[in-house]
């Protein structure tokens, strides 16, 4: 069986766990996260802690066993803590701002691309090249990460265009190089 999805989750004293059949709802200080179960999982509630069991030793079981473990964690995670996704845009001339909601990114083309993020997602800009996506749901947050990283994503030349922070490039010489 997963050895992920035999894991233990620890809820804190500020988190709200509601099971209903196979819908899980966990209400946080940041909001509400809601994921429906497989038949094949188990899911049990005792003080402060959550454990999930497969139902059986299908491999449609143990697939969905580890995952439905992390998924539940996960929610967990951003209805308290929340996550976030750090971009930087690298070329002259590239920059974004923020008009009202919506994200407008200035990075090469003869117009501008706006992005709309969705409900219960915040991005904030920070000096023109520096973009944070805050939000609860860590698939919703990494999602409009690639988004934006797709928009214009860094070239191996020169090394032009939006990447996630710290993200290693892998850099070809060109041309002049033989």
């Amino acid at each position: 069986m997963s050895r992920i999805g035999k894991q233990i989750i620890n809820l804190s004293d500020q988190i709200i766990t509601e099971i209903n059949g196979k819908k899980v709802s966990i209400i946080g200080p940041k909001g509400k996260l809601s994921y429906h179960l497989s038949n094949l999982i188990d899911i049990k509630e005792s003080d402060n802690k959550i454990q999930l069991k497969a139902i059986n030793s299908s491999k449609e079981a143990k697939a969905l066993y580890g995952l439905s473990r992390t998924i539940i964690n996960n929610m967990v995670i951003g209805v308290s803590q929340g996550f976030e996704k750090k971009l930087e845009i690298q070329g002259v001339g590239y920059r974004s701002q923020m008009q009202g909601d919506n994200l407008i990114l200035y990075v090469g083309y003869s117009h501008e691309v706006i992005i709309k993020p969705p409900e219960n997602v915040k991005i904030i800009v920070e000096n023109n090249t520096n973009i944070t996506i805050h939000g609860i749901n860590k698939e919703i947050v990494g999602q409009i990460a690639a988004k934006i990283r797709a928009v214009r994503p860094p070239e191996p030349y020169k090394g032009k265009g939006i990447r996630y922070q710290n993200e290693n490039i892998r850099r070809k010489i060109g041309k002049a190089g033989k």
